[in-house]
């Protein structure tokens, strides 16, 4: 009695386990799916993709949204979200990204002696990955994890500019232009010149229109296709750098820029 007793609950708790692990190998087929899309996927062709019926995939992209690991944008697109980032980040350190990237910022940080910092785009703000401090006593701090603004500082620019053209368009006509610096960038048309002069000389400067005292000048990593991968920036405190001395920084910037996209293709 006890055994056959035991038996139908057995099985129910087998069946619940088998379905539960299909549900865990959908949900992650639609990240590696995802990982196809760089400017997002419409529900409709992940469904098809997928094979999934519409209802199943809908249900799965929104577990994932809870957890982090997808997003969706204004336009219903779904992305691949920034959990996923940062769990890369770990498998990367770990098996050699930091070792690509972090070498070739403080060689950059060594040649200008200041700070160096790198961000990537995160909806409609950018957050900082990286940070190696530059070699003078008196320089700018960043915190590596923190989210920042984009249209006031030198790698937010540099972000609106090279992003998707959709995308950047749509950021750089709804993203709040609040004055956080002496020199914020706050009316519209201003603004769209000045993203449209970034995209074409290829770099950004923000002189005080983040904090008071502290300039940078932030340029694009992109890979091998040209797509954006994240922004890079030198920083200093205004007390010993201005606009001219930042662009002395363009020629080791762009060497460290290039030798990241190789050593990432590789």
């Amino acid at each position: 009695m006890t055994d056959a007793a035991a038996g139908p609950g057995a099985g129910e708790s087998a069946g619940a386990a088998r379905s539960s692990t299909d549900m865990v190998a959908k949900a992650l087929s639609l990240l590696d799916l995802l990982g196809e899309y760089p400017h997002g996927a419409a529900l409709s062709d992940l469904a098809t993709r997928s094979g999934f019926p519409l209802s199943t995939t809908h249900r799965l992209l929104a577990s994932l949204i809870r957890g982090g690991f997808a997003s969706m944008d204004p336009d219903r697109r779904y992305n691949l979200g920034l959990r996923v980032f940062a769990l890369g980040q770990q498998v990367a350190s770990a098996r050699g990204f930091a070792g690509t990237v972090l070498p070739q910022m403080e060689w950059l940080s060594q040649q200008t002696e200041e700070a160096v910092l790198m961000s990537v785009l995160d909806g409609d703000h950018q957050l900082y990955v990286h940070y190696v401090p530059g070699p003078q006593q008196v320089g700018v701090i960043g915190e590596r994890g923190r989210h920042g603004p984009l249209h006031c500082t030198a790698m937010g620019k540099v972000l609106l500019a090279f992003a998707p053209t959709d995308q950047s368009a749509r950021l750089v006509e709804t993203i709040s232009l609040d004055p956080l610096g002496p020199n914020t960038i706050t009316d519209r048309d201003a603004f769209r010149v000045e993203i449209s002069s970034v995209r074409a000389q290829g770099y950004a400067i923000a002189n005080e229109e983040h904090e008071t005292g502290i300039l940078a000048i932030g340029m694009p990593i992109v890979d091998n296709g040209g797509r954006l991968r994240a922004a890079i920036s030198v920083a200093a405190p205004a007390f010993r750098c201005d606009p001219e001395r930042l662009k002395s920084f363009l020629p080791a910037m762009r060497t460290a820029a290039e030798t990241i996209r190789i050593l990432l293709a590789g």
